[in-house]
């Protein structure tokens, strides 16, 4: 694809977004171009400083308020699955079809907003946060978002953490963020206008995402493969295979095997597959990567999840340095469950699951450059529209890499990440996003200036917004008549 073509769609791609706004779209359009040129705002309320957000402080905040706008509460919940699904159909068509793998791979994975003072927020829980303080607890107060994105191929050795993201939604505290991340797959493989539908996806997520409930609900889909990591301390089970002149028993069904412990070696039986590879880190020390693969392994379930109907390959990870010493004390164990599993090669899925750390980079970047979890506000339904507005402008960003020039600063030009790398980085592409706008322009219509709002009538009292407690999990079950 030429630059021509480039800046075609990345107009169209503009046009889209600006006539799928429902509610003051010049100004949205204006405030997605601010995050995506955003170089030196810290807060929300600084990105009107910015010069393509040509309107008033105040009126941010109102094109917020009225990205997402219901009159009956009880057609919310319908309204923001279709807005979600909505927003997914305006990127999907710009996705890059893989040219060296035989499958679209995609990510899920989940990250937390701090809201511990926010106590006028609803629906506020008990939510995971890494802790750095060695004794504190891994956890805050907060909502937590699930996010599914596409992980597009890469060229060269360490290119840039660049990826699309398709659907960022909030986890309630009375949903399962594993099941939260399956419908966003869901509406992924079922939509008919993304080129994903009918083709082999691969699907790669952290330990949380290989619970029984979670495999079963990828199971649904024929042309779906979901790669996970397991913990070293799960118990699988080989499939049971009977032996020539076996008579099954009455009764229950044999379907389980011989037990196979990851932590206990005696369990284990040999290797289906043996495959091996070099990995070069970033400071340049050379491992050698052995993989094993045992195939049509089984884990329990539950009567409503009947995963003897869903065998996996499991795939045991170890790296060894040049002396041929373990670099990890742990090996990394990844299971294949699908009924297209056996099509991945052994080494296609150890390079899959590696591009899964991607997700982290753009939470990193969304969080600290596009102002991601900045937005500060007493309705979650406000804070879930500001969400779905930094994902667009990240898109933005993304389709303009080809056409941004870069500009690192005088302590970064010598970088062996800026030397090397093929792509330019998010980080670079947002600083020269500005020029871009200047150049091709944009739809939204420049401001036009009326008198002065009266504001609030002298004397008028509001009531304070009441206090909310925070969420814990099982208390809405606790609170149901049994």
């Amino acid at each position: 694809m030429n630059i021509e073509q480039e800046i075609t769609q990345l107009i169209q791609f503009r046009q889209s977004v600006y006539q799928n706004f429902d509610n003051r779209a010049d100004t949205l359009m204006d405030l997605v171009d601010a995050l995506s040129s955003n170089i030196s705002a810290q807060s929300v309320v600084q990105l009107s400083l910015n010069p393509h957000f040509r309107r008033s402080y105040s009126t941010l905040f109102k094109g917020v308020v009225d990205y997402f706008h219901v009159d009956d509460e009880d057609e919310a919940a319908a309204k923001r699955r279709t807005q979600e699904q909505e927003l997914m159909q305006l990127i999907v068509p710009h996705l890059p079809r893989p040219q060296q793998r035989k499958f679209w791979l995609v990510g899920v994975d989940v990250s937390p907003w701090r809201r511990q003072f926010a106590q006028t927020l609803a629906d506020r829980g008990y939510v995971y946060y890494p802790n750095a303080i060695k004794g504190n607890n891994p956890v805050t107060i907060g909502h937590q978002y699930s996010l599914l994105a596409l992980l597009p191929e890469k060229e060269g050795t360490h290119p840039p953490a660049w990826l699309v993201p398709l659907s960022l939604c909030r986890v309630t505290t009375d949903e399962d963020k594993e099941m939260v991340g399956a419908a966003q797959i869901d509406m992924l493989m079922n939509e008919r206008a993304s080129p994903v539908a009918g083709d082999l996806t691969v699907q790669v997520g952290d330990t949380a995402y290989s619970k029984p409930a979670y495999l079963h609900a990828g199971g649904q889909h024929d042309n779906l493969v979901t790669i996970a990591r397991a913990r070293s301390n799960r118990v699988f089970y080989r499939q049971f295979v009977p032996e020539e002149g076996f008579k099954a028993p009455p009764g229950h069904p044999t379907w389980y095997g011989d037990r196979f412990a990851l932590k206990d070696p005696s369990t284990w039986h040999e290797a289906d597959e043996v495959a091996q590879t070099t990995h070069l880190s970033r400071r340049g020390h050379r491992y050698e990567v052995k993989i094993e693969a045992w195939s049509d392994m089984l884990m329990t379930g539950k009567r409503d999840i009947p995963m003897h109907e869903h065998p996996f390959t499991l795939l045991r990870i170890r790296l060894f340095d040049e002396e041929g010493n373990l670099a990890f004390r742990r090996p990394m164990w990844l299971l294949v469950c699908g009924k297209r599993r056996n099509e991945p090669t052994p080494l296609e899925i150890y390079h899959a699951y590696q591009q899964r750390y991607d997700l982290e980079h753009f939470f990193r970047f969304g969080k600290q450059r596009l102002l991601l979890d900045k937005f500060q506000t007493p309705e979650a339904e406000r804070e879930e529209s500001w969400a779905h507005l930094v994902l667009l402008a990240y898109v933005q960003l993304w389709l303009a890499r080809p056409l941004a020039l870069r500009w690192p600063n005088p302590w970064e030009r010598y970088l062996p990440v800026i030397k090397e790398a093929h792509e330019t980085s998010p980080t670079l592409v947002q600083r020269d996003f500005g020029r871009i706008i200047r150049e091709i322009g944009t739809p939204a219509a420049p401001p036009k200036l009326w008198n002065n709002s009266p504001g609030r009538t002298k004397g008028t009292k509001l009531p304070p917004r009441p206090r909310l407690p925070v969420v814990f999990k099982g208390e809405k079950a606790a609170q149901l008549p049994p």
